[in-house]
């Protein structure tokens, strides 16, 4: 068991970081590449002004039409995004490894919040998995994909609660939480978690389409 804890921790750890990182670059050059294709021209009407404009609109919940129209889905959007940054990067265990392994630290939130917080993003996979089965129109657009996004973080984050709790095998809650974990990181350029890379650059394209071109504005 120890020599499977020390190769999922190890060698497949760094393995996952090198696919993110490798198909992270491959998908942003990629998008690039089609984007001067498709659109030869979006470069030049290419607006920082307007970029800018509309990201702070976007960024601030209830700050556009589309986030007034669907409140609930808004805050659950908000909240589960900030979570699954700040839960990990803060998790006073995640930062003792990151200080074993690379000599790094940083404060990290108390125990319990971060427990708290946790218990959140796994209520927010439930409230996702219920939309897209319950609203026909989300549902006629779901695929495997999105399945496989939701249920990984589900599975990464419940695992994690569990194992701090110690509520079932411990080695085995440890594990698969460790595993979902690393194969959320090796899905992210490779299913639509990939808007986590280009999401910025997709609103920008539309910013400055809305702005610079239409002269109109895109909230």
């Amino acid at each position: 068991m120890h020599t499977f804890y020390d190769f999922i921790t190890g060698p497949l750890l760094w393995i996952s970081f090198l696919v993110f990182l490798a198909g992270s670059v491959y998908r942003l050059v990629y998008a690039y590449m089609e984007a001067k294709r498709r659109d030869q021209f979006v470069l030049v009407y290419w607006s920082w002004k307007h970029v800018l404009r509309s990201m702070a609109h976007w960024l601030v919940p209830y700050n556009t039409m589309r986030w007034r129209t669907t409140p609930v889905l808004t805050a659950v959007t908000f909240v589960f995004h900030i979570l699954i940054f700040v839960v990990p990067i803060f998790l006073t265990a995640h930062v003792i490894l990151f200080n074993q392994w690379l000599g790094l630290s940083w404060p990290t939130l108390p125990e319990a919040v971060a427990d708290i917080l946790a218990i959140v993003v796994v209520l927010c996979c439930g409230y996702f998995i219920w939309r897209r089965w319950a609203t026909p129109e989300v549902r006629y657009v779901t695929g495997w994909q999105d399945w496989f996004m939701v249920g990984t973080v589900l599975v990464t984050f419940l695992s994690g609660v569990l194992a701090y709790h110690q509520l079932g095998p411990y080695q085995i809650m440890l594990y698969l939480h460790i595993l979902a974990g690393e194969a959320f990181l090796v899905m992210i350029p490779f299913t639509r978690a990939e808007h986590m890379l280009y999401g910025l650059f997709m609103r920008g394209y539309i910013a400055s389409e809305f702005g610079a071109v239409r002269h109109c504005k895109d909230w």
